[in-house]
């Protein structure tokens, strides 16, 4: 059984952390994954929630939740997932095995047609997908 435990940041945890979020616990239940924001916002992004459900993955009854929730916890992994050229990414300050930043633009701020913007969510939830699942057949299922 692997309970590692992965703590994934962005900023307002309403979109990439939350769709990261999804994957990692698709490819593995027993992982134990947390998504958590600097600056919550307290509500999840609905085109987030939609293009996740697209493909089978129901983040609808996540939280979008503070950072501080999780300082007193250790963990195997922090992830972030801002896109560093364009956002602070945020700093974990608490006990960490491994610490890593896997970058990714922020479709909420896509601007255009609404098919523009939807076709932004999904090139970016295509794009976690991908980094994510590599991120799980090498770090973490090396380990089971």
């Amino acid at each position: 059984m692997n309970n590692t435990k992965i703590l994934i940041l962005c900023t307002g945890n309403s979109c990439r952390s939350q769709m990261a979020h999804g994957f990692l616990q698709s490819f593995d239940k027993n992982l134990v994954v947390r998504s958590a924001g600097t600056e919550a916002s307290g509500k999840l992004n609905p085109t987030a929630v939609k293009v996740m459900a697209e493909i089978g993955i129901d983040i609808s009854l996540h939280t979008s939740d503070s950072v501080d929730l999780y300082l007193d916890e250790d963990w195997d992994y922090v992830i972030t997932v801002c896109d560093a050229a364009n956002e602070n990414c945020p700093v974990f300050p608490g006990k960490v095995k491994h610490r890593l930043h896997i970058g990714f633009d922020d479709p909420s701020h896509a601007a255009g047609t609404e098919e523009f913007i939807r076709g932004e969510f999904i090139r970016v939830r295509d794009e976690i997908k991908e980094a994510f699942y590599k991120f799980f057949v090498e770090q973490i299922k090396t380990q089971l």
